[in-house]
């Protein structure tokens, strides 16, 4: 039988409730996890893909519905996972979420999520900002 699982749960019943102020319960609440092969998932907001439901992730996921909903950044302008180039090769670690400039080809914004707590992740992020030319970043928990 398919387990259901909760984003608490998930979270390993660490305090994270001051993690998720920064979105809407509805938001929260809207997260779809499902059980695959015993593991928890979820569909991705801007891709449509599956993908395992992990502390991080589900950040990731909240972070992709506010910028999609509130924001209104369509589909069409996210990447998620995209490799970095860092001129002599492409970097072992991808930027979490992209926003793409509206001619598709530039990076506007570069994204760095971390699970709540977390605290590392700055300068990863301004070496991806440099390395590819995005006016701006973001870094969450």
């Amino acid at each position: 039988m398919p387990k259901d699982y909760s984003i608490y749960e998930l979270f390993k019943g660490k305090k994270i409730e001051h993690s998720l102020l920064l979105f809407k319960k509805e938001d929260i609440e809207a997260l779809k996890i499902f059980d695959k092969g015993g593991k928890p998932y979820l569909i991705c907001y801007a891709t449509d893909k599956e993908r395992p439901a992990k502390p991080e992730e589900i950040v990731r996921q909240l972070f992709l519905k506010k910028l999609m909903k509130e924001y209104r950044y369509p589909k069409e302008r996210i990447a998620v996972e995209k490799e970095v180039w860092f001129g002599y090769g492409i970097h072992e670690k991808s930027a979490d979420i992209v926003i793409w400039q509206k001619d598709l080809e530039n990076p506007y914004i570069i994204i760095e999520v971390k699970k709540p707590n977390r605290k590392d992740g700055l300068q990863q992020l301004k070496s991806y900002c440099n390395a590819e030319g995005s006016p701006i970043g973001v870094w969450t928990n």
